[in-house]
């Protein structure tokens, strides 16, 4: 057991922070609420312009032409990188993860919405690609107009890659060699690649396809309800207005979306690439480890409940360098390697407030070979059936099943990898499974953290150690832990969802779902030394609104605000939130950036000046 787990620390004597900044108080205001000494910018918000000629956004006058070019709905992961030969200007790529159509567009009738206000949501989804020019004083970033700005939506096409393109599972009528797919669904969050192109995790895609529950064939009937496909009528309705989200019309249409996409900012015309070789899942991110010997390791997690978190492992080497030739050759990387299942071994805790930790291995579920074949290791699954339906071939290997497992990091430098594990409210009901080691509380509202090293410090590695940094909640609660840091000098933290580094090396956290009666926030975390586990809160969100996408760069933390003002009864026309513009106007989710007042570095060790 780590240190302090029993008790989690005794009360003592309050400790400098090592971070440099006055942790932000649980609150329910309708703001970004960030520390004193620090500012605050609202950089994109829904429906600013992306491309060029893109309209002023109007919320009583949206058309689909016109979402199309503007900056879309719920943002989630980002990323900035840098222009090479342009200091000062940057490349924002966000993720719009879904829609929601009575919150958005006044008017809207969600029993019968018209086919203008279906094209509205639909243009919303996908990604935005924007350039933006740093002030070099602050942390403040102004978009601007340049060729390299891009919108993808549920419109644009793009090539499956890997084993399973091609298949007969994913074929369809208007594409008879399962080949192209138009759009990306349900973009949640995603990594950014050392060869500078950005995956982005279609997660949640079960929502937009109708009518599972009439599907004739009882074995087809099984497999779309692994994935949540098991009802009528959709919440959107696009099946009223587009057939290929009808089962019954396209039964193989849903087998195109749940995957990795990959897409090259750099170059607007590209079409993104959809990795079939990372399996088909709800795809919370992907974030990639370069080993010792230039393999590379993409850690997943399948984000609902008792589901799996997922390593694949590239069979080719990554190139460091700018050539075509370099180019060309990682972006085969993805293709070509084996997808693995975590199953965790170890004791469950005896007692609340106890950790375990424990080991683990890596159970191989296929092999993707570069002349395209693969090798299933599951047994009575075909490599296309692994690749598609991959939920089912962990069921079959004895994978365990964690709580909500989200975003899953490798850290840049020390290469542990660090898995957000949400929360579980179903663990040890009737007839769930109950708790163990990994997840150690029954209907488990606040989550953890998890902190997981591979032998031999070898992302290749097929086995692994393991141990919960964070078991999150009310710290006076018995059931929480914080690295074995005192818990009465912690920030209050409920519901982890996305992690991120800064560049000291410290861990951030941003939370969704928050139970214990603030708004979500992101924390920061130190992981070495004395103050390991102390969590403290850096900013919260607006009421109703998740904490998304952080970026930490040395001067800058950058979030995505999503969802701000989301509640059962709202809507455009009685809305919960008025953030960010304020008066009358509709809530708009919005990437936020953060920056240290004086213009010093985000992170400051006030205990060593």
């Amino acid at each position: 057991m780590p240190p302090g787990g029993a008790t989690g620390g005794a009360s003592a004597p309050p400790l400098p922070s090592t971070l440099g900044f006055a942790a932000v108080a649980p609150n329910t205001q309708d703001a970004v609420v960030v520390p004193p000494g620090f500012s605050q910018q609202v950089v994109i918000r829904w429906g600013d312009p992306v491309l060029p000629g893109a309209p002023a956004f109007d919320a009583r006058a949206q058309t689909a032409a016109a979402q199309a070019q503007q900056f879309g709905f719920n943002n989630d992961y980002l990323t900035l990188i840098d222009l090479p030969g342009q200091p000062g200007r940057a490349l924002l790529v966000a993720n719009h993860e879904y829609s929601t159509e009575p919150q958005m567009i006044p008017g809207y009738n969600p029993d019968a919405p018209t086919a203008e206000h279906v094209g509205i949501g639909m243009a919303a989804h996908g990604m935005s690609v924007v350039v933006v020019e740093r002030d070099p004083a602050s942390g403040r970033l102004t978009p601007v107009a340049d060729p390299l700005n891009r919108r993808v939506t549920v419109t644009t096409p793009m090539t499956l890659a890997g084993p399973a393109a091609g298949h007969p599972l994913v074929r369809t009528t208007a594409d008879p060699e399962g080949r192209t797919v138009l759009g990306t669904l349900n973009n949640c969050s995603g990594g950014t690649t050392p060869w500078n192109t950005v995956l982005s995790g279609e997660e949640n895609v079960d929502q937009y396809f109708a009518n599972g529950e009439a599907v004739a064939d009882p074995v087809a009937k099984e497999k779309l309800a692994r994935y949540g496909m098991d009802g009528g009528a959709s919440d959107r309705k696009w099946e009223t207005v587009d057939p290929r989200f009808d089962l019954l019309r396209e039964p193989n249409e849903p087998h195109r979306f749940g995957w990795i996409v990959e897409l090259d900012p750099f170059d607007p015309a590209s079409a993104p690439i959809k990795h079939t070789a990372l399996g088909r899942m709800k795809h919370e991110g992907a974030n990639v480890r370069v080993g010792p010997t230039g393999t590379v390791a993409v850690y997943m997690g399948d984000d609902e409940r008792f589901e799996y978190m997922y390593k694949f492992v590239s069979s080719r080497t990554h190139r460091a360098g700018d050539a075509a030739a370099d180019r060309d050759s990682n972006r085969r990387l993805l293709d070509e390697g084996t997808l693995y299942v975590a199953r965790f071994s170890g004791d469950a805790p005896a007692a609340p407030g106890q950790v375990a930790d424990g080991g683990g291995e890596w159970l191989p579920l296929v092999e993707s070979r570069a002349d395209g074949t693969a090798q299933s290791f599951v047994p009575g699954l075909s490599a296309a059936e692994v690749l598609v339906h991959t939920r089912l071939a962990a069921d079959v290997v004895g994978a365990t099943k964690m709580d909500r497992p989200e975003d899953v990091q490798p850290h840049p430098t020390t290469g542990r990898v660090y898995a957000a594990l949400t929360n579980n409210d179903e663990r040890a009901t009737p007839g769930k499974p109950g708790v163990d080691a990994a997840n150690p509380r029954a209907q488990n509202t606040n989550g953890q953290v998890l902190e997981l090293v591979e032998t031999g410090d070898d992302p290749a590695a097929r086995s692994f150690a393991w141990s919960l940094l964070l078991v999150c909640g009310d710290p006076a609660a018995a059931d929480t832990y914080f690295g074995g840091f005192p818990k009465d000098q912690v920030s209050p933290i409920s519901c982890p969802d996305n992690v991120a580094f800064d560049t000291v090396g410290n861990l951030w956290v941003a939370t969704d779902g928050n139970e214990l009666g603030s708004n979500d926030g992101l924390f920061a975390v130190p992981l070495e030394g004395a103050q390991r586990g102390r969590v403290q809160q850096f900013l919260t969100v607006p009421k109703g609104a998740e904490t998304c996408g952080p970026v930490l760069e040395e001067r800058l933390a950058l979030v995505a605000v999503q969802h701000p003002g989301e509640a059962d009864e709202a809507t455009a026309d009685n809305p919960a939130s008025r953030w960010p513009d304020g008066g009358t106007s509709v809530p708009r989710p919005a990437v936020v950036s953060v920056w240290r007042t004086d213009g010093g570095p985000l992170v400051q060790d006030r205990t060593r000046s």
